[in-house]
């Protein structure tokens, strides 16, 4: 109760009949009345000024009403006022959520972008939309069929939009399935409370074939004369106003190929297949911020070959050799000729034609070449070097549509009917020393032929026939004047070979005619005495290598290292001598084994030494490490260890070793294999230095472990970020 004033009252809606106020009389006043938007709902008692409802209220309906509210005397005169009375309507959540549809329908296109909406469902609550009465958030609540253990399609619970999961962008098939139907829910009260109403709709959805699909390899022909830029292919992305754009990954030097903003491929320029028949690149689509809308499509273009290029001799003159007693029917070599077109294809295939012999004797058509290969063949064995040492033919080389000359000289050389006769039979005695170095030319002998000069019916191959079974002796050609020259092929060594009877024979590469054989004019003799000298020992390897653990036991044998003397001398003397690796010198007894001695020979032992894990970790930190106080939360130090041991074992872990207050205070997190953070573990930290124990162990089998009491200083910091 009170006085009668200008007032303001907050009344919930619903309720029904109910008391509001009573307004107290202030003489002379015996009345009260009441004006306005009472709606039948809202008034006063005259005699008591009882303000009161007689229905319920409703928020929908309206949400204020405002009245004029007097006091009269006993003549009806106003004695105060009017006063306005504001009855404030306050909204209940009576009213469910209604969707603006039945039913909805959509379409998505296979491989849509995940979150890109393709529709939406709407709902309205006509309860007040700034409490949570009228706040709605959408749901799915069903997902018919869902094969998957994920939905395939997801909601917007404050906008409605409904888009792919990205489960449904990978796996959304119209061949497998083409319908979906989403039973999608709104609930008011901003979710947040199980007295929401709820109310819900079906959402059937139709999977079409995605349009985003890179076309079948595009064929492009070569050299092409059409008017450029030339339309070769389209795409079409599943979005509406997207950007198209190209890019390739190649490098090259010009991209040939351009797409405009309707998805259109073109090729800019006529493109050659010699030099690149085939191109890739990609296909992209932005939105209007640049970010990417599709999957980029690849795209393969090949270029189709066009008979472009003649044929090409691959020697400007082709030169072959033919005996004259060559038989009929013999093939004397090939014609040799390329196309840069496409292999395989009847624009590369090629065919030989004789265009003309030089000279025509005895006849024009001794040669013949075969059409398809170039092989060239005699037709009859005719050839006579006395009328003819020499043909010119021209050969036509022709594909489908090109021809070319290819030039080809024909030598015909002397039958082999002389065999290769030694200026002397025997050539005696040679004496070398067992030390001269391989290569040396020890003997020069001479044979010679009287077949025709430079070819292969004169040139001499030498040959040891006889008294050399293990290769000792090599014999080279001079190729200038057929000499001999005998050379050590293999180190000599009197000990086990002081003499050598050889018997070497010589012949001509290309084959004797019938009935002309090689004989003894074609052999001749030679002895090889070789002459001692006294070696050095020899160890039986020049370097002796081994691998041990560093933590092999005194006196351990490693390895045996041994030398034996050529001269047969088997009293041998070791002599370890100093260096990086360890070298032993061997020298016979009867001698000083010093650094000058005559006879000694050198071998190294390397040792190499394998590590173990013998180090236990240390931390490695250039200053204790300091947190700057007062602390703020989130600091953290940065701990390093190091190991002497190889990197093998340089892997640590990190842990606190102090009693359960030091785990309660402080923290270690591992950054890597040799870092990690120590952080307090709040920000209530006195300004002191605190010992941390830390324990780090590195991981040999069985790690090796350090234990280190870490200062911490928390201080305050100069504005170096250091302790004063």
């Amino acid at each position: 109760t009170g006085p009668l004033k200008d007032m303001n009252f907050s009344i919930p809606e619903g309720g029904g009949v109910r008391f509001i106020y009573q307004f107290t009389f202030e003489p002379p006043a015996v009345s009260f009345r009441a004006t306005g938007e009472k709606d039948g709902i809202i008034d006063i008692v005259p005699k008591t000024g009882i303000l009161y409802l007689n229905g319920s209220l409703d928020w929908e309906t309206k949400a204020v009403h405002r009245l004029q509210v007097e006091s009269l005397d006993e003549k009806g005169n106003i004695v105060k006022g009017p006063y306005t009375v504001t009855i404030h309507v306050e909204d209940i959540n009576d009213n469910p959520p209604e969707f603006d549809q039945i039913k909805y329908t959509g379409v998505v296109r296979q491989n849509s972008r995940p979150g890109k909406p393709f529709m939406y469902v709407h709902a309205t609550d006509r309860d007040d939309p700034t409490t949570p009465h009228g706040q709605l958030t959408y749901s799915i609540l069903h997902h018919f069929p869902n094969p998957y253990t994920e939905m395939l399609f997801q909601i917007d619970s404050v906008t409605g939009a409904i888009s792919p999961s990205k489960m449904g962008s990978y796996y959304l098939d119209p061949q497998k399935q083409d319908t979906f139907t989403l039973v999608v829910t709104v609930k008011d009260m901003a979710g947040m409370t199980t007295n929401a109403f709820t109310s819900s709709a079906d959402v059937i959805i139709t999977v079409k074939e995605s349009l985003w699909k890179a076309p079948p390899t595009i064929h492009i022909q070569e050299n092409s004369t059409q008017i450029y830029p030339v339309n070769i292919s389209q795409v079409h992305s599943n979005e509406p106003d997207v950007i198209y754009d190209l890019f390739e990954k190649e490098k090259l030097p010009r991209l040939p190929f351009s797409i405009d903003q309707n998805g259109v491929i073109y090729v800019t320029e006529p493109l050659d297949r010699e030099e690149k028949d085939t191109y890739t690149f990609f296909v992209v689509t932005k939105d209007n911020e640049g970010e990417l809308v599709d999957k980029p499509l690849q795209i393969h273009v090949t270029v189709e070959d066009i008979n472009d290029n003649p044929p090409v001799c691959q020697q400007a003159v082709t030169v072959l050799e033919v005996q004259e007693n060559e038989g009929g029917g013999s093939n004397i070599g090939t014609v040799l000729a390329t196309d840069m077109d496409k292999e395989g294809t009847l624009n590369s295939r090629l065919q030989f034609k004789i265009k003309s012999q030089v000279p025509a004797v005895p006849a024009s058509d001794l040669f013949f070449i075969q059409q398809d290969t170039g092989i060239l063949q005699l037709i009859s064995s005719s050839l006579n070097k006395r009328i003819a040492s020499n043909y010119s033919l021209k050969v036509l080389v022709t594909d489908a549509v090109f021809q070319t000359i290819c030039d080809v000289q024909i030598h015909v050389i002397d039958i082999n009917d002389r065999i290769p006769i030694f200026e002397k039979l025997d050539y005696h005695n040679v004496t070398v020393a067992e030390s001269l170095p391989v290569g040396t030319v020890i003997l020069e002998i001479q044979a010679t032929d009287g077949d025709e000069p430079a070819t292969g019916s004169s040139y001499i191959i030498y040959q040891v026939k006889e008294g050399d079974p293990n290769n000792t002796f090599i014999i080279e050609t001079d190729p200038e004047t057929n000499q001999g020259l005998v050379k050590i092929n293999k180190a000599l060594d009197f000990e086990a070979a002081p003499v050598y009877n050889l018997v070497i024979n010589a012949t001509n590469p290309e084959p004797l005619v019938p009935g002309v054989q090689y004989n003894s004019s074609s052999l001749t003799l030679f002895k090889v005495f070789v002459t001692n000298v006294d070696e050095p020992p020899v160890f039986h390897m020049t370097v002796y290598e081994r691998k041990v653990s560093e933590d092999i036991p005194v006196n351990t044998l490693v390895m045996t290292v041994e030398a034996y003397d050529p001269e047969g001398d088997t009293k041998i003397v070791l002599k370890e001598a100093q260096g990086k690796h360890a070298q032993y010198f061997a020298c016979r007894k009867r001698l000083f084994c010093k650094n000058n001695a005559a006879q000694k020979s050198k071998a190294t032992l390397i040792l190499h030494l394998g590590d173990v894990n013998d180090n236990p970790p240390l931390l490695a930190m250039d200053y204790p490490p300091f947190f700057c106080y007062p602390l703020s939360g989130g600091e953290k130090a940065f701990l390093q260890a190091t190991d002497a041991d190889e990197q093998w074992y340089s892997t640590f872990t990190f842990s606190l070793a102090g009693d359960m207050n030091t785990r309660n205070n402080w923290e270690i997190s591992k950054v890597n294999a040799t870092h990690a953070y120590l952080s307090p573990k709040h920000a209530n930290f006195e300004e002191k230095v605190y010992n941390i124990p830390v324990i780090i162990n590195d991981n040999g089998k069985p790690p090796l472990e350090r234990k280190v009491n870490l200062e911490v200083n928390v201080c305050k910091c100069s504005s170096e970020k250091s302790c004063f």
